[in-house]
């Protein structure tokens, strides 16, 4: 976890002898020999090494594996083609030898017509195909064409391999001249195949099979178009997570006995190293730092709110209160630094328990600039509408694509409505509009207002949402009314009805905001209740997602085992204390999975900061992608702002990231948001920019 090492110096060596398969803990792991700095210099310019078919370098897996891969080439004889689109395609393609998730552990291959000289089967239906070196579609050749991978996981859920055709939402990735492999991968939850066998679910199976999946298309570099040293997947919510985490665990030794047990790809037919580390991460509304996750969601939503579980006598309430407490900790010790080189920290005074200092500044300045930006990019009058979406609909899972009618993520308004969240949603959101009154003085549906109105009042933006201190288990999308505001100033006004918090330059179109609480009670009030992503109940997604054999969920915030522990006195004084949540939580941490891994690693393996902050233990043991792409709707109540603006933050200061593009975007909640335009394309247009 960040903050627990002493620098850069603390990792686990990158030569891959200091992995454990049976039961390695977190002291012995961090006891093994400290990285020299040769080692390291090495690591990181393999990072920005040319990439061969061998995959992107970096931190490497060890000696290589004598097993014998070639079942798993892919069978050159056995494509498909839609002439309507020009796509040829194989599905149920294996990515691993042992798979044990029948439905799960197999991939979807879809190619542009141009990259391959074709000869029709006798059968019929197939084609023989070769990769035609000279074949071009739109910017790329079939041999530099990046390869893109969707991770539609939301709530950190099972993607399910396709088993039929479908080229609904394929053709804008395709006809951009992208090779695009849809892999499934096991989710949270441990599962149960037709005939009745089990498998194991939870961290760190899905980046496990995905890491497989983009290994097996490596070792096939030589049959498959595209180039294998420019892989980027994206995702929204638990999938923005699973793509972040893919992007910051490249060859991680850590997921060696993962992926042997499958029998994924670890070396090619000339004993080359296969890697799994990938090029650019596209992340949407990312759920995850889940080690501090509870913690900076109580300091930065849950010690504005006053009801619920957040209510004055609850121990829920004092546990808050511990927890944002706790937040500060870590940001003061996590060692981020600002733009001009400053370390950014929290100090006491300000709207709140520890709302001033330098990370305070920083942060006001991240919401600052997205109002700002709402302001340059939109043109007045001007209705909100809600965009909130619980899975983001990718392409290429079979008869996929996006729902009929789901929102598009597109920047600007495209209607009212709210996608329903399936099962596999973040945990804490729901369908439907986000619970709570309408906003006081707001306009009823296709009014306007003008200066005059008393504008949207109440939750601030139109629609309502959580007032402060609701636990409602509702999605905060808070622009989900249809009131339509003829100028920025009455726009602004309506934000101020309750309390003036944002100051308005109507000369330069530019506005200042006093505080972050303000903003929170406005905008992004708490819609989870306290232990917001490891539940008392352990009814959470996330403690699913740290469930093993023996549990299909978890305890796993170790700031709330010390908590109960050190306060059970001052906790068993308020209501609903139980004591039995201390022994439970501090039980749950303890445990190993089936391969005999502690829970404590576990999470350290699904956690992109453990390998990205320069403090933790884990960085310099993983090749990190050199290019990122991070948005997030500011309105979401689903995970503190903080989780994005701490990945942004940890990116900006290591020398192997290139680039690295950041984006709050106001007025929108969980969804795959962008200032402007669609996401899709806009997501497209960044990978050429990388490539």
């Amino acid at each position: 976890m960040v903050g627990e090492s002493n620098g850069v110096g603390e990792s686990n060596g990158v030569a891959g002898a200091l992995r454990r398969v049976g039961g390695m803990t977190r002291r012995s792991f961090l006891a093994s020999a400290a990285l020299s700095a040769g080692a390291l210099s090495a690591t990181l310019a393999a990072c920005g090494a040319s990439q061969d078919a061998g995959g992107a370098g970096g931190a490497g897996t060890g000696k290589a594996s004598s097993r014998d891969y070639s079942p798993l080439t892919i069978d050159s004889a056995a494509w498909r083609h839609d002439a309507d689109n020009d796509i040829y395609y194989q599905i149920g393609v294996p990515y691993c030898l042992d798979p044990v998730a029948t439905a799960y552990e197999s991939m979807g291959i879809y190619v542009p017509g141009a990259y391959f000289s074709a000869t029709a089967n006798s059968d019929g239906e197939t084609y023989t195909c070769k990769v035609n070196d000279a074949g071009r579609q739109g910017a790329y050749t079939a041999r530099t064409a990046p390869i893109v991978m969707p991770v539609n996981t939301a709530g950190y859920s099972a993607q399910k391999a396709p088993s039929e055709y479908s080229a609904k939402g394929l053709s804008d990735y395709l006809s951009a001249g992208l090779v695009y492999v849809y892999a499934g991968c096991r989710g949270r939850a441990n599962g149960e195949n037709a005939d009745g066998s089990t498998f194991d679910g939870g961290a760190p199976w899905g980046a496990t099979d995905l890491k497989a999946a983009v290994r097996c298309v490596r070792y096939n570099d030589a049959a498959l178009p595209g180039d294998k040293g420019k892989v980027f997947t994206f995702g929204h919510s638990g999938g923005g997570a699973q793509s972040a985490l893919m992007g910051a665990t490249g060859d991680s030794d850590l997921y060696k006995p993962y992926l042997e047990s499958i029998g994924a790809v670890m070396a090619g037919a000339s004993g080359e190293t296969i890697s799994d580390a990938i090029t650019g991460a596209m992340c949407w509304c990312p759920i995850t730092s889940l080690d501090v996750a509870d913690e900076a969601y109580e300091w930065m939503m849950g010690q504005y709110a006053s009801g619920g579980t957040r209510a004055e006598g609850t121990f829920t309430k004092a546990l808050s209160t511990d927890l944002s407490s706790a937040y500060v900790s870590y940001v003061n010790s996590a060692g981020f630094v600002g733009a001009d080189g400053g370390r950014l920290q929290l100090a006491e005074g300000g709207d709140g328990s520890y709302a001033a200092g330098t990370y305070y500044e920083h942060l006001l300045g991240v919401i600052q600039g997205s109002l700002n930006n709402f302001l340059a990019d939109t043109e007045f009058p001007y209705t909100p509408s809600s965009q909130t979406k619980a899975d983001g609909g990718f392409a290429g899972g079979g008869s996929g694509g996006a729902p009929s009618g789901a929102p598009s993520g597109s920047g600007g308004p495209s209607g009212s409505g709210s996608e329903g969240a399936p099962e596999g949603a973040p945990s804490g959101a729901s369908s439907g509009a986000p619970a709570g009154e309408p906003p006081s003085g707001g306009e009823s549906s296709g009014a306007t207002v003008g200066a005059a109105s008393g504008g949207a009042g109440g939750a601030g933006m139109a629609g309502g949402g959580p007032s402060a201190g609701s636990s409602s288990s509702s999605s905060s999308s808070l622009s989900s009314g249809s009131a339509t505001y003829e100028t920025a100033q009455d726009y602004i006004d309506s934000l101020n009805a309750d309390e003036a918090w944002v100051s308005y330059d109507a000369t330069t179109n530019t506005a200042r905001i006093t505080s972050v609480g303000a903003f929170v009670r406005h905008c992004k009030g708490a819609t989870k209740d306290v232990g917001a992503f490891d539940m008392l109940d352990k009814s959470s997604a996330e403690n699913s997602l740290f469930g093993d054999r023996e549990s299909d969920a978890r305890h796993f915030d170790q700031t709330m085992v010390r908590l109960l522990a050190d306060n059970a006195g001052k906790y068993s004084q308020l209501s609903g204390y139980d004591a039995s949540y201390a022994e439970a939580y501090a039980a749950d941490v303890k445990t190993t999975d089936a391969l005999g891994v502690e829970q404590t690693v576990r999470q350290d393996m699904y956690n992109p900061m453990y390998y990205l902050a320069g403090n933790s233990a884990g960085y310099g043991t993983s090749t990190v992608a050199a290019h990122w792409r991070i948005r997030t709707g500011i309105e979401q109540g689903d995970t503190s702002l903080t989780t994005e603006v701490n990945l942004a933050l940890a990116l900006r200061q290591r020398t192997d990231v290139t680039d690295v593009d950041f984006e709050t975007v106001w007025g929108k909640g969980h969804t795959t948001a962008e200032r402007s335009g669609d996401s899709t394309e806009n997501f497209i247009a960044w990978i050429a920019s990388c490539a």
